[in-house]
């Protein structure tokens, strides 16, 4: 079992993001409000670093055989959580 570090935080949000989130816990979709704004910066964590690695395969261009594979699967998959 793996014991995660939290930190408690406020963060002031719109009405219509927090029935949102509401909405969210309510249809089952996740366990927590929490549990929908970490899914959803974690998204973004992720397109961010996905950005970065594709700047900097564009400054450099491809570096070996598998880059034409990476690319290829880049341009043709979508990951959803």
């Amino acid at each position: 079992m793996t014991h995660i570090m939290t930190i408690q935080i406020a963060v002031r949000l719109p009405d219509d993001v927090v029935s949102f989130l509401d909405e969210a816990v309510a249809r089952g979709e996740a366990p927590s409000r929490a549990a929908v704004v970490i899914q959803a910066l974690e998204r973004e964590r992720r397109e961010r670093a996905a950005a970065e690695d594709a700047r900097i395969l564009t400054e450099i261009g491809p570096q070996d055989d598998l880059d034409n594979l990476v690319e290829c699967t880049a341009r043709t998959t979508h990951v959803e959580d």
